[in-house]
């Protein structure tokens, strides 16, 4: 008599970290012991930030729930409230589906109620990318730091972050390093390719490319236009000099809408060489980073997403790190820092497209990240590990014994 698969819920409630759980999403639906059902939450179901819900569903992904959460204004009272409405949300949607593990990425507030909702209800809970380090200004740190304390299994990304998270207390058989689950569709060559990267965003690939991604900071939320506009001048002036430059829409985080007037007023102005999407999609996204391995393509990723932080080391593309949200990040040596200045912002980019020394280093470097076969790895660790009260009940490490003050 075979035993009954167990059931794995994955919520998902950004276009980005679908698409660094698609790895995980595809192992644990091919695992013979496991069946998923997925949670598709917040800016997945917005037409404003190119309802990447379409995506999953053309990605051949079964959708259990959709989870609506309100984040109508660019607010901190919005985000809480969003965080709370999640959780309400999410609750109900786990109580429907009961599975037996739940599955949340990162660091985000939608990720965040999920992790409150799933661990309050006394669900063993799995956290991916624990223990990494945003510190620029962003709230991520502090949920992400929040989101592992949580929850009861970790996947980190790279060794540094799990001795961080075992840093935090926690127990040494939690903590899993498996890499960075987006590298493995980079390394089974799964994005698209040049020819369709060329035809579908019409570029001419003798030309210099900029992919240019600028997400508010959000513990400095009010300053998101005034921080974007020195870069979107500086991608004018590079368009200006024969540049072709594509613009993606920032995260649907508090200051992300005021980004997204700044590029609809940079759209409007109809430049030559400039254009602007609310989403590229996995697929084509990676496509136009894979660009940077063919030498005559000279290419560069451009913001403050941790996309040019994690996944450029992967294709070898030179990238421009703005302003201070990725502060902290380990990253390769393909990355060079600039601050929020037209002027600096044009010469950082010039090296990357014109500096054969910088783009050669950009080709060569060491990917921090890699690991390989993450999602099968974290689908085995679903798959087997004790679903027991040992996991529920969580021990502390650190025992906080003082002896000449206070000591771990």
């Amino acid at each position: 008599m075979t035993s009954l698969k167990r059931t794995i819920a994955v919520f998902t409630g950004n276009r980005a970290e679908y698409g660094l759980q698609y790895p995980i999403l595809k192992a644990v639906s091919e695992h013979p012991d496991l069946d998923y059902r997925l949670i598709v939450s917040g800016a997945h179901l917005d037409v404003n930030f190119g309802r990447t819900l379409d995506e999953i569903r053309n990605d051949g992904f079964d959708v259990a729930e959709e989870v609506k959460i309100d984040m109508s204004e660019d607010t901190r009272i919005a985000t809480a409230g969003a965080i709370g409405s999640g959780v309400l949300a999410i609750s109900a949607a786990l109580d429907r589906l009961r599975p037996d593990v739940v599955v949340v990425y990162a660091d985000r507030f939608e990720g965040f109620a999920a992790v409150i909702a799933a661990s309050q209800m006394n669900l063993p809970t799995a956290h991916v990318e624990g223990g990494d380090l945003t510190e620029g200004g962003a709230l991520d740190d502090s949920v992400r730091h929040a989101m592992t304390k949580l929850a009861h299994l970790h996947f980190t990304t790279n060794q540094q972050a799990t001795n961080r998270i075992l840093a935090m207390g926690e127990e040494a058989w939690r903590v899993h390093t498996v890499g960075f689950p987006a590298i493995d569709l980079i390394s089974q060559g799964r994005f698209a390719s040049s020819d369709e990267v060329a035809r579908r965003l019409d570029l001419d690939l003798d030309r210099p490319i900029v992919l240019f991604t600028q997400h508010s900071v959000t513990t400095e939320f009010e300053s998101a236009a005034a921080q974007a506009r020195p870069a979107l001048a500086a991608m004018r002036r590079l368009a200006a000099a024969g540049v072709q430059v594509v613009l993606t829409y920032p995260n649907n985080d508090a200051g992300g809408r005021a980004i997204i007037a700044e590029l609809n007023a940079l759209a409007a102005e109809g430049l030559p060489g400039i254009q602007v999407h609310r989403s590229l999609g996995r697929h084509l996204y990676h496509g136009v980073l894979a660009l940077a391995r063919e030498p005559r393509v000279r290419i560069a990723c451009v913001g403050n997403s941790s996309s040019g932080i994690k996944e450029t080391p992967a294709f070898g593309c030179p990238t421009v790190n703005l302003g201070s949200r990725q502060d902290g990040r380990l990253r390769g040596d393909n990355v060079i820092d600039a601050d929020y200045d037209e002027a600096g912002l044009v010469r950082a980019v010039e090296r990357c497209l014109d500096d054969e020394a910088f783009r050669e280093t950009a080709r060569r470097t060491v990917n921090p990240y890699y690991l390989g076969d993450a999602g099968k790895k974290i689908a085995a660790v679903l798959a087997n590990v004790p679903l027991d009260q040992k996991l529920i009940r969580k021990a502390m490490t650190l025992r906080g014994e003082a002896r000449d003050g206070w000591y771990r």
